[in-house]
């Protein structure tokens, strides 16, 4: 919708990686209020994080070429994430790997750091769908003309730096999801007041974002389902995602009530 931010002459800043730098500042933000809370270390928390970034975009960009190899016409398309161009499973697979590295490192109890890692991710990631908005990827399939939603439907401009098709009403699933991980973001922060135990709020988090993403693929155009199941890959992993979510909640519950 709005992929340059500032333009002045040859020098651009794009509006993607802004709002990526502001999602990464949120997720900063959130984790070390949330590891104060926790009684933690904050300098072991911050280079967790820091490392954890490091480690989810070098994942989210791998997984992005893998599967859009295709848009990679020069060494430089390769690792142009500024432009747009990550996937985020892949970059939450990177940075969970790295983070649990460096959780056994510091001797950080592991289900405090995933509860942080649910709310700071939920919220950096709300940031990432609009940078997406902006840049065009992650866009949605083509609204049929009949549809219901014909008028949420969004179309992006002919532009280079654009990765969804010009001109097209497509379904608007950058901004959904951007709204729906705001309103999750928000759920996650009242349960996290009262939670029961460590490892509600991590739980909760692949619960409630992966209904949303699996809902939200039905919607999406870069994905191909997976044939003869009519799933997307972005769904088989969703739905494990809801799965582990509330075997965490069921085994987590069970051993606090057998503590008290």
């Amino acid at each position: 919708m709005f992929p340059d931010l500032i333009k002045i002459g040859d020098f651009t800043v794009h509006t993607y990686g802004v709002l990526v730098a502001l999602g990464l500042i949120a997720s900063y933000i959130t984790a070390i209020y949330f590891a104060k809370r926790e009684n933690l270390d904050t300098k072991k928390v911050e280079n967790i994080i820091i490392f954890a970034v490091i480690g989810g975009l070098i994942g989210a960009r791998i997984a992005y070429v893998i599967e859009h190899h295709d848009q990679m016409k020069s060494f430089l398309d390769y690792i142009a994430i500024w432009k747009g161009g990550i996937d985020w499973f892949g970059g939450f697979i990177g940075g969970i790997i790295t983070a649990l590295i460096f959780i056994k490192k510091y001797n950080i109890p592991i289900w405090k750091a995933g509860d942080i890692a649910g709310i700071s991710i939920i919220i950096g990631h709300a940031f990432g769908r609009l940078g997406c908005t902006c840049a065009g990827c992650c866009y949605g399939k083509p609204v049929p003309d009949d549809s219901i939603f014909k008028d949420l439907a969004i179309k992006f401009p002919n532009h280079p730096d654009t990765v969804a098709p010009p001109g097209i009403a497509l379904y608007p699933t950058q901004p959904a999801e951007a709204i729906g991980n705001f309103i999750i973001f928000g759920i996650l922060f009242l349960f996290y007041r009262n939670k029961k135990f460590d490892g509600q709020i991590f739980a909760l988090y692949l619960i409630f974002y992966g209904f949303e993403r699996f809902l939200l693929e039905f919607w999406r155009g870069v994905t191909p389902p997976v044939p003869y199941i009519n799933l997307t890959w972005n769904q088989i992993i969703t739905l494990g995602m809801v799965l582990a979510g509330i075997i965490i909640l069921i085994i987590r519950s069970k051993r606090q009530i057998e503590t008290v």
